[in-house]
């Protein structure tokens, strides 16, 4: 009998880079291949979603963004030393495609397959190439964009397949949406990792502001940092607001279903969400973001009127709580939102990327 085929996933320790790699794993799987993960300690966390059946081998992560003097130059030794080491276990293991989503822990298999001419492709989620991706783009057979256009190397041409969304999304995709009324309302507050700070500082007082009609309806969902947890869930109790305050939520797609308006961070993974459930957002593009990509990755939502885009360095109190106002207040445009989200939703993401995948074995075969 013959042996299923092998795809190796190459993803960095990121929500933004794990899920979409989750969403393929789960659709190849479903195929009849074999999935093979490969990521650090960092995405380690993000793979209690996976299928059991996914094999996921950690690899030593090796970044210049961290670390002191000393750490930084053992850097390109450590990423040596991965790249040495997934050779030989891509040898061994003979995968039939080799995919990669970005972050430095990609490095070594997407530099083993270059280095053993396997079939590979890269995953972009953002508007702007991820540092790594921008090494690989050149050094694939195709470069797949989740955010469309995508900025990309003189003669790389790239496909746009759109950022795949997890099973548990696809199953609220087009979800019934029910206008802001005189009821319980939901309100879902993500900051990602990096930039929940402001968020935290921001959104409570903005919602605490609200007229009491509107306010005594609500009832909110924060992404808040650990550090942060304390403060946030306080203040909350303190000014009587109903809020659910967690480091993570596991259950993204059932509270963005739920909500009636999102207040987040403008990561990849996020925008795709709310364009396959379909909800309205006051997104907030990191301002440190490589390239500027999250303000990118928003801008279809922005000019589809599904969202309203606030520069982090114009996101305050005063000017959000009149935003949530405007949304809150306005059932209309509200459920108007909702469905310009939809419009520029990809739901069929992962089927084009398994396309793709399937295309590269194809190709590898002949």
């Amino acid at each position: 009998m013959a042996r299923a085929p092998l795809l190796t996933i190459a993803a960095g320790g990121t929500g933004g880079h794990m899920f979409p790699a989750q969403a393929l794993a789960e659709a190849m799987l479903r195929k009849g291949w074999r999935v093979k993960l490969s990521t650090d300690a960092r995405g380690a966390r993000y793979t209690g979603g996976f299928p059991h059946v996914v094999e996921i081998e950690q690899v030593s992560s090796a970044t210049f963004a961290r670390g002191g003097m000393l750490g930084k130059a053992l850097v390109p030794f450590r990423i040596v030393g991965g790249v040495i080491g997934a050779v030989f276990k891509m040898l061994r293991d003979k995968p039939d495609v080799v995919v990669g989503f970005g972050g430095y822990p990609t490095i070594p298999a997407m530099a083993a397959a270059t280095i053993l001419r396997k079939p590979r492709m890269i995953h972009e989620q953002n508007g702007v190439l991820g540092r790594v991706n921008q090494v690989f783009a050149k050094r694939v057979h195709k470069v797949a964009c989740g955010t469309w256009p995508t900025a990309l190397p003189a003669g790389v041409e790239g496909v746009h397949t759109g950022n795949p969304v997890r099973r548990a999304v696809l199953d609220r995709a087009g979800a019934g949406y029910i206008a802001p009324g005189d009821y319980p309302m939901s309100i879902l507050v993500m900051g990602g990792s990096q930039g929940a700070r402001i968020l935290s500082d921001v959104v409570p007082p903005a919602i605490a502001g609200l007229p009491t009609a509107l306010r005594r309806h609500i009832r909110v969902s924060h992404q808040a940092r650990e550090e942060d947890h304390a403060r946030v869930a306080d203040y909350y109790a303190s000014e009587g607001i109903s809020a659910d305050v967690q480091a993570f939520f596991n259950d993204v797609p059932t509270r963005m279903a739920e909500a009636q308006l999102v207040i987040s961070r403008a990561g990849a993974s996020s925008v795709a969400d709310l364009s396959v459930i379909g909800r309205p957002a006051i997104l907030v593009p990191l301002a440190i973001a490589t390239g500027d990509h999250q303000t990118a990755n928003a801008r279809a939502l922005a000019e589809a009127g599904a969202a309203i885009l606030v520069p982090e360095s114009k996101f305050e109190v005063d000017a959000l709580n009149a935003q949530i106002e405007t949304v809150l207040s306005n059932p209309d445009g509200a459920a108007q939102m909702a469905q310009a989200a939809l419009s520029v939703g990809k739901p069929d993401a992962t089927d084009a990327l398994v396309a793709l995948v399937e295309e590269l074995a194809d190709a590898g075969r002949k």
